[in-house]
């Protein structure tokens, strides 16, 4: 196997939004984006109790992309225009394709606020192509024991396949581009190798734990935890020198320029201007507050 080499290495550092304090690696000052994926946003982990809950997001609107979750630890509920509510779990995903808008609301429930525990989770936002962003809306929610897995040889790596395909294991969200989200859980010592399509750009995240890269590079908390690959190989090995859950994203570039305000991701500033008029006038729907 060719090895993709790596093209640029990132921190997670902490950044304040609102009242949550979290890590952002993407983008930064020396990584704008890695096309197609605009935003990565590591929350938690974070004690949450009735005195203490910062992430209840009541409701708010979105179009032009994909905002996924990937719930690590905790439980969520989403409520949604279209009319979903569903209660996300430690594992489950949820894959929302704001299209033309939605308007969702997520948070803890109300019975883990009142018990207590932690919440900690992966929002990345996935570009959507010009020709895209103004279809229907929809929301996909997969639960953790749906996922497909697939296992390294000595049996100490588990990779759940989300989207996209590993060793011709398939994903379970459905998707509008060309893109495979991996979540890989790695013991201490093991070892595998991770294979991906040269025409998507690929990225590696470390949420715990510390591993080394193709036998160069190391990632570990606190320090480099995201990697940008050069699209000139097949995949990447990894080796685990202790316990660490890492999240890998790769997709094909869609080379267009790209305009972002708040909760909107558009190709230019008409389109901004637009997403703000229309969701005023209630053409992304409507969601009470609970």
């Amino acid at each position: 196997m060719k090895l993709n080499t790596i093209r640029e290495v990132g921190r997670s550092d902490f950044v304040n939004m609102g009242p949550i304090r979290l890590r952002q690696p993407l983008p930064t000052q020396g990584i704008d984006m890695i096309d197609p994926f605009v935003l990565l946003h590591h929350y938690g982990p974070y004690e949450i109790n009735e005195k203490s809950n910062p992430f209840d997001l009541g409701p708010h609107p979105h179009r032009g992309f994909e905002p996924v979750t990937f719930l690590v630890q905790g439980v969520q509920l989403h409520r949604d225009s279209l009319g979903n509510e569903s209660v996300v779990k430690s594992g489950d995903v949820q894959w929302t394709t704001a299209g033309r808008g939605i308007v969702h609301a997520e948070g803890p429930t109300k019975s883990f606020v009142k018990k207590g525990g932690v919440i900690e989770g992966i929002q990345l936002w996935l570009n959507l192509p010009a020709k895209k962003k103004m279809i229907e809306a929809n929301y996909q929610h997969v639960k953790h024991e749906y996922f497909r897995i697939v296992t390294s040889d000595d049996g100490k790596i588990t990779t759940k396949i989300i989207a996209g395909e590993l060793n011709e294991t398939y994903g379970r969200i459905a998707t509008q581009t060309a893109v495979n989200a991996f979540m890989i859980d790695a013991k201490a010592e093991g070892h595998e190798s991770i294979l991906f399509s040269n025409s998507q750009q690929g990225m590696l995240y470390l949420l715990r734990g510390k591993v080394k890269i193709n036998g160069i590079t190391t990632l570990e908390l606190n320090n480099n935890q995201l990697i940008q690959f050069h699209q000139d190989g097949e995949g990447f090995i990894i080796d685990a020198e202790s316990d660490s859950l890492l999240l890998f994203l790769s997709g094909e570039p869609f080379n267009e320029p790209v305009a972002s305000y708040g909760p909107y991701v558009m190709n230019n500033q008409t389109e901004l201007l637009e997403a703000m008029r229309d969701y005023q006038m209630g053409k992304m729907g409507f969601l009470p507050v609970s």
